[in-house]
């Protein structure tokens, strides 16, 4: 089975214009959109909520919901817009969530998710896949993750992504849920080894390159989140390091490559900031990454920027030499 490095999904993050500007910089990690709610779907503005500029990397579509019929609609409408796969959320640990009844508290209830994912499964001919924890509240038993999986297996799912920590539903913020729940590896790796033939990803604190080479050891892929939101140019590293491809483009040309796209998505009526504040950590941790994000800030990432900040942003960056525009 071949290792893949996924992009997690992750609320107010990955967008249609987060996944295009990652595409700029690697061509093989998988992308995984924000989590959209299934009922948005079918009454919502489909095209808007739906399309995206055709890329090369598999792009995945994630759904939250847990009434069947919504779920299986959702689906049938999804798969005429060019996603490899539709990924039903059951990690999220947010209280608005759990009021809308999907993410972490469907851990729950094994046999509703087992419905939602068959009626997933025959509405549409994409694989469904799961994103879930090893638990939640007090449930942290390795028996029960195994057969939460294996009961979503069964019911459809053919893909399983695993954050090694389990969800505190009543006592945490979904940000304190990212990090005060201790990792938890072992139990991903265990589950790997019991269900060999099945494709098993980590995901949760993983942070270099030989966090990777670590975890392709034992599971078949990885899911960055964060890590990749902050400093996007860490899947540069990704490709040189994991994938061997050194052909990549540099900090400068990346932006060079985003601007036909923000010329074409702000002539649709998209404000500028919408597409730039996902550009803010580019230079993360080079020399006068500081003069990028205040002239973003100041500039790009307000309502009412404007196209011709684009071009002077570059010819301003171009001109100050505290910042390396190059690896």
């Amino acid at each position: 089975m071949k290792k893949t490095v996924s992009v997690a999904p992750m609320m107010d993050c990955t967008d249609k214009h987060e996944i295009y500007f990652l595409s700029l910089i690697s061509k093989n990690v998988h992308l995984y959109t924000e989590m959209i709610v299934a009922n948005a779907i079918i009454r919502g503005d489909r095209k808007k909520l739906l399309s995206f500029k055709k890329i090369r990397n598999p792009v995945a579509l994630q759904v939250g919901g847990s009434k069947e019929s919504e779920l299986a609609e959702a689906c049938k409408i999804s798969e005429q817009y060019g996603y490899k796969e539709i990924n039903l959320n059951l990690g999220c640990p947010s209280k608005k969530v759990q009021k809308n009844k999907f993410g972490a508290c469907l851990m729950q209830e094994p046999k509703l998710v087992a419905r939602c994912i068959e009626s997933m499964a025959k509405a549409t001919k994409l694989p469904i896949t799961i994103k879930t924890r090893i638990g939640y509240n007090e449930v942290e038993d390795f028996e029960f993750l195994k057969s939460f999986i294996q009961t979503t297996k069964d019911a459809g799912s053919q893909k399983f992504i695993i954050h090694a920590r389990k969800a505190l539903l009543k006592k945490l913020t979904p940000k304190e849920n990212l990090n005060i729940p201790p990792l938890k590896y072992d139990f991903v790796y265990k589950l790997k080894d019991f269900f060999k033939n099945d494709e098993i990803i980590i995901n949760g604190g993983i942070k270099t390159s030989e966090d990777i080479k670590n975890h392709f050891k034992r599971v078949d892929g990885v899911m960055i989140g964060r890590a990749i939101y902050h400093s996007p140019y860490f899947l540069a590293e990704i490709e040189r390091k994991i994938f061997g491809n050194d052909n990549i483009p540099t900090r400068s040309e990346v932006m060079e490559k985003l601007i036909p796209y923000i010329q074409e998505e702000t002539a649709k009526g998209v404000q500028l900031n919408h597409i730039m504040r996902h550009t803010v950590g580019l230079f993360h941790g080079q020399n006068g990454s500081r003069v990028w994000k205040q002239y973003l800030s100041k500039n790009m990432c307000i309502r009412d920027a404007d196209l011709q900040k684009v071009n002077h942003l570059m010819d301003q960056i171009k001109k100050t030499k505290n910042i390396s525009l190059e690896r």
